[in-house]
């Protein structure tokens, strides 16, 4: 199975609603001259692609927040280590890492 991805959620979540809405209209279009009042091919396979988009989505944002919180766990560890032994480079290599984490965190929140 491939990794979730954002932008291929939002892909498939767009085009859901996009059949959705088609089917809608083909449906309301069909109730009008006296056809069935049953949901379309189109609203049913639409209602479906848009939860698996939104689903990709979040679980894109759970795979990065958690890399986030990884990479600032490991900052704070290295910054921790460098502020100990004096290594002033290690220290700030480990800050930036932390901070970059935690702005991940922040963006898949």
């Amino acid at each position: 199975m491939a990794e979730p991805s954002k932008l291929n959620g939002q892909v498939n979540s767009a085009l859901g609603s996009a059949k959705e809405m088609l089917g809608s209209a083909i449906e309301s279009g069909y109730q009008a001259v006296g056809g069935s009042s049953e949901p379309s091919s189109w609203t049913t396979a639409g209602k479906e692609q848009h939860a698996k988009g939104e689903a990709e989505v979040k679980a894109a944002q759970a795979k990065e927040y958690t890399e986030g919180l990884g990479d600032r766990v490991a900052g704070k560890k290295d910054a921790v280590v460098g502020a100990i032994t004096g290594d002033k480079a290690q220290e700030a290599k480990g800050n930036v890492k932390q901070d970059a984490g935690k702005a991940k965190m922040e963006v898949n929140s």
